[in-house]
């Protein structure tokens, strides 16, 4: 594992993945792990020896405000060689736990991009992308037939600027799915706390009950003698254990 710089986001890391003969490297983070609904999201972002310096601005994206985050999507884009984003939904979070569901949505992010990178670089300590070698209970669908090596970097959103510009894609893209359904569901107020535990979200789980984009597996703050059908729970059983 590597160790992060103290620098704000740069190639540095990247480059130096490159000068040992890597074509592509490719920086990932997640958003969404600890939400109690919506999908779990993974941003990708493709560097190779002619990216230039990242757009001005490109932080982690819990350092950003909202609009500077959207505002920075576009240059993010133009100035990546290629990049994606990847989602797994409630349900499959709760059929195959968050660690076999950020792989999944991982996995999809990595299989949008044109081409496979040579390494991946992922934010954290844990390995959350390479299946594990001995068969679990929670089988992560197959998308690819092969992961990348994969180097962990703690703290990678700070010091590397792939990794801070794919949390800000995946922050941004799972933030406009949770502002959508918003819309559908006002009394969660998702559109401000994206789902997270906030106490507006909280007060409305014990008032209402969770509906089927809420993670039914989890430990969730609901009332439990609660009509499931009331709450459009198609499958699951509140106040699970979270995997």
């Amino acid at each position: 594992m590597m160790r992060p710089s103290s620098a704000a986001p740069t190639l540095r890391v990247e480059r130096r993945m490159l000068r040992s003969g890597l074509v592509a490297v490719c920086g990932v983070d997640e958003v969404g792990r600890g939400a109690l609904s919506g999908p779990t999201t993974v941003g990708v972002v493709l560097v190779t020896p002619g990216t230039r310096t990242a757009p001005q601005g490109v932080r982690d994206s819990k350092l950003l405000t909202p609009g500077a985050r959207r505002a920075l999507v576009p240059r993010i884009l133009r100035w990546a060689a290629a990049s994606a984003v990847g989602h797994a939904s409630p349900a499959e979070i709760d059929e195959l736990g968050i660690v076999a569901a950020l792989r999944l949505a991982g996995h999809r992010a990595l299989a949008a991009l044109p081409e496979l990178p040579d390494a991946v670089l992922l934010d954290g300590s844990h390995d959350y992308l390479t299946p594990p070698e001995q068969p679990t209970l929670f089988e992560t669908p197959r998308v690819l037939e092969r992961v990348p090596p994969v180097v962990t970097l703690v703290k990678a959103d700070l010091a590397c600027a792939s990794v801070a510009a794919a949390s800000v894609l995946a922050k941004t893209a799972r933030d406009a799915i949770m502002v959508r359904l918003a819309a559908e569901y006002p009394q969660y107020r998702w559109d401000e706390n994206k789902g997270y535990a906030a106490p507006e979200h909280l007060e409305a789980l014990q008032r209402y009950g969770p509906t089927v984009h809420h993670r039914l597996s989890w430990r969730l703050p609901a009332e439990l003698d609660r009509s499931p059908a009331a709450h459009g729970i198609v499958a699951g059983e509140v106040g699970g254990l979270v995997r």
